[in-house]
């Protein structure tokens, strides 16, 4: 079976940034909204639901700020990843419609 250890790396980075105490808080728009409090101081608000895109792909910040826009996963550019990858970069830039 086709292996790669760009996951393990990507899970790595993360533990890592948590141990050294950088844990920035997530965007408002994916905090709790359920109470008309949280609602209130911006909670919710902005969310795009990807599964209500073609593709199940939106262009949107899932992460904190100052976490680069695609994560921690860094998909290599050998056998199946490589078009992963592709993908990827298309999908960011615009480039493709989603399948």
């Amino acid at each position: 079976a086709p292996k790669s250890n760009s996951v393990v790396k990507a899970i790595g980075k993360a533990r890592q940034e948590v141990r050294d105490g950088r844990t920035p808080p997530p965007p408002l728009y994916l905090r709790d909204a359920h109470s008309p409090a949280a609602k209130k101081i911006g909670h919710g608000e902005g969310y795009k639901y990807p599964h209500d895109f073609p593709g199940g792909f939106v262009q949107q910040q899932y992460l904190p700020e100052g976490v680069k826009r695609r994560g921690y996963y860094e998909p290599s550019d050998h056998g199946r990843e490589g078009k992963i990858k592709e993908r990827m970069e298309r999908l960011w830039r615009g480039d493709e419609e989603n399948e």
